[in-house]
This record gives C-alpha cells, structure tokens and sequence, in this order.
C-alpha cells in the first residue's frame, strides 16, 4: 500500500504538471491559471453546499435510530472530492467533480459499502446481544460472582439500561434517549 501511495503521489504531480504546460502552450498561461482557480472555486463551493446535505442527513438518521453509513461514505467521497478540487491540476479536478456526481458518487458508494465487513446490529440504538463468550478468558463465566439483577426498575425511577437476569448466555441491553 505505501508503494501505491508513493508512485501516486509521484506519477499524479508528473501528470499534472505536463497537462499545465501543454494546455498552457495552447491556450496561454493566465487562462490556464484561470481556470484552475475557478474549477478549485466552483468545486470547494459545490462540496460545501453538498456536504451540509450530507450533514443534515446524518443528524436526521441518528435522530430516528437509524446507522447513516450509506452518508457516512457520501461525506468521505466529498472529503476526498474537495481535496482533490482544491488540487492544482485537470486531472485531479475531473476526478473531483465526477465525485460531486450523485450518481457516480453512489455507484462507488455501493462498492465501498460492500466491501465494509462491520459487525454491527440491524439499526443504530437497536438492543445489542453479546455472547458470554464474547467476553469470558479460559472459558468460565466471567459473570459468576455477581448479585442476582432480577428486580426491575419501578416506573418512578426511568432507567438508562433495563436489568434483566442472566443465564449465562446472551446479555440484552437497551438504552433510552435523554436529550438534555
């Protein structure tokens, strides 16, 4: 992996500068230099205007329960979209704004997201199962001097985490939303 970043980071600049000069012979220095600022411009102002998007989508998802990896990914590519924006050079920038394309941006955010092995349940804030053995060394129950967690929380007393006893096998835990 460090070999690919090292050429990338040799071989992308070398690209770039050849561009510069070539389309700078064609068409002067001042236009060239002229619309690398602009493309940087317009595409720093499209990421912001996007990535606020993404923002609001985000706190929406949390907000009724739901994990926003799909968001997540969206405001990595747009991360990585205005870097490569901001970038001086044509080649960076066509591959900045083929990430500000919705379509091309969920198309590899699909294919990102498939490759992303994550153990996770099938919600954000959906009650979590963990296996005894997830958490025991040696094989004993790491649980087997604790009290008895039998009595339930009476309806003055709102509980974070609801108790429920054990078997040894599956612990349950749900939570509650105290928004301050």
């Amino acid at each position: 992996m460090f070999r690919f970043l090292f050429l990338l980071f040799i071989i992308i600049p070398i690209i770039e500068i050849t561009l510069l000069i070539n389309i700078g012979e064609v068409i002067g220095a001042w236009p060239t230099i002229a619309i690398v600022i602009i493309t940087a411009w317009l595409g720093a102002k499209n990421v912001r205007q996007q990535g606020l998007a993404t923002m609001q989508s985000v706190q929406t998802k949390m907000a009724q329960g739901e994990m926003p990896s799909a968001e997540i990914v969206t405001g990595l590519m747009l991360m990585v979209a205005g870097v490569l924006l901001v970038t001086p050079g044509f080649v960076t920038d066509i591959l900045g704004l083929l990430l500000l394309v919705p379509s091309v941006r969920k198309a590899l955010g699909a294919s990102v997201q498939k490759h992303l092995h994550t153990r996770q349940g099938s919600t954000f804030g959906a009650s979590a199962h963990f296996h005894s053995s997830d958490f025991s060394q040696g094989g004993g129950n790491v649980y087997e001097n604790e009290m008895d967690n039998s009595t339930v929380f009476t309806e003055k007393e709102p509980a974070i985490l609801e108790r429920k006893p054990h078997k040894g096998e599956t612990i349950e835990g749900d939570f509650e939303r105290k928004d301050e």
